[in-house]
């Protein structure tokens, strides 16, 4: 009876923690889905309830998990997938048409916050694609106006580090000349709309190309010597908060200082081929757990120290059939089953069996908060009269 006290008490501050930060900011996690063994959303949704995570992004807009999370107090980020942004671009009644089917069903009922417009663009090096990104955000843009959705909803994109050219030291961050044509106007419409620059960022990637130049503990935010950016004698002593910086940097070179940077991505394998130098469970934990207790001090950047980082964590599962290296397979917190891949404190709950009718899922799922509320009203109680029996 002890041990499952504690236990509880365990959960019970996990909870509290993730609690801490529930006004649009702080950590959210990415919901990935290649893959052929993953629980049903209706699960999903139940095991997210019960970490308290309420942030969550999507690489689509699948209507089955926008129905699942209906009447949940989850904020969703879906996404537009690269091959829908040529015929957007060209045809604006096409960005209306896809959100009148994909996101106007379900935004009375799941809270849909954001729309992510392709991912990850300028790596295609696809320049007909490139040249389609910005028309086609704008006439999501326009589209979202036309229907009165424009407060409810923002417009952004999701881009890879590789559009710097430079990075180090941070305040030298620069883009990709190649880049800049089509970057400059994409950065002058988040100012114009007021929706932020997503990146996703990945210490790993630096750390497995170069081990022996990158301290392990500056990529995993453990305790190291750091670096001091000679131009700013600003201090840093973690990767990703050096990267973040880079980009405000190379933002700043096309003249805005007006554009907030969000990390769309981020995330660390717990396992990898042999040269992928620094994938395991140990490191996997050790990045994620210390970037939530980051996130949890409403840290900023060594040049932004006001503005609390903004992260997605990637990802949910491991994705098993995800191409590329044994690492993109491997970045899950959560095998499909529902057990953790390593320990960052996140014990969640994933029910065996939910049945496939609506009104069952909800009514599961009420009981689920029900359990919950007099789970923590018990617990409450049990820690006062042991308090009075001192």
């Amino acid at each position: 009876m002890a041990t499952r006290s504690i236990s509880f008490f365990r959960f019970l501050l996990l909870f509290l923690t993730l609690s801490v930060r529930s006004n649009g900011q702080g950590v959210g996690i990415n919901y990935g889905q290649i893959a052929n063994n993953l629980p049903s959303p209706a699960r999903v949704a139940v095991l997210l309830r019960s970490l308290n995570i309420t942030r969550v992004k999507l690489y689509d807009a699948d209507p089955n998990v926008l129905f699942s999370f209906s009447n949940s107090q989850v904020d969703f980020m879906i996404g537009l997938g690269n091959e829908f942004l040529q015929n957007m671009s060209t045809d604006p009644t096409k960005a209306q048409s896809w959100i009148q089917q994909r996101l106007q069903p379900h935004i009375s009922k799941t809270r849909i916050t954001s729309i992510v417009v392709g991912n990850e663009i300028f790596k295609t090096n696809d320049h007909v694609l490139i040249s389609s990104l910005l028309p086609a955000m704008k006439a999501v843009y326009s589209a979202l106006v036309n229907l009165g959705l424009e407060k409810q909803v923002t417009v952004t994109s999701a881009h890879s580090l590789d559009i710097l050219q430079t990075s180090y030291p941070p305040s030298s961050g620069s883009f990709k000349e190649e880049f800049i044509p089509y970057l400059r106007p994409l950065l002058d419409f988040h100012s114009q709309i007021k929706s932020p620059f997503l990146i996703n960022a990945y210490p790993f990637f630096a750390y497995k190309d170069s081990p022996k130049e990158i301290p392990l503990e500056y990529a995993l935010f453990q305790p190291n010597q750091g670096m001091v950016d000679s131009n700013t004698n600003l201090h840093y002593d973690n990767m990703l908060f050096a990267q973040v910086d880079a980009l405000y940097s190379a933002i700043k070179t096309l003249g805005h200082t007006d554009v907030e940077v969000r990390i769309s991505e981020t995330g660390w394998p717990s396992k990898g081929e042999e040269n992928e130098i620094g994938a395991s469970p140990e490191n996997a934990a050790l990045y994620n757990g210390n970037l939530l207790r980051l996130v949890q001090a409403r840290k900023g950047t060594p040049a932004k120290p006001s503005v609390p980082i903004d992260v997605y964590v990637f990802a949910l599962f491991n994705e098993n059939l995800k191409p590329g290296p044994i690492s993109e397979r491997n970045y899950g917190l959560f095998y499909p089953d529902g057990k953790p891949v390593y320990n960052v404190g996140l014990q969640g709950y994933l029910p065996d069996i939910i049945y496939s009718s609506s009104a069952t899922t909800i009514k599961i799922l009420n009981v689920w908060r029900a359990v919950m509320s007099l789970a923590v009203a018990g617990m409450i109680l049990d820690m006062g009269v042991k308090m009075r029996m001192r």
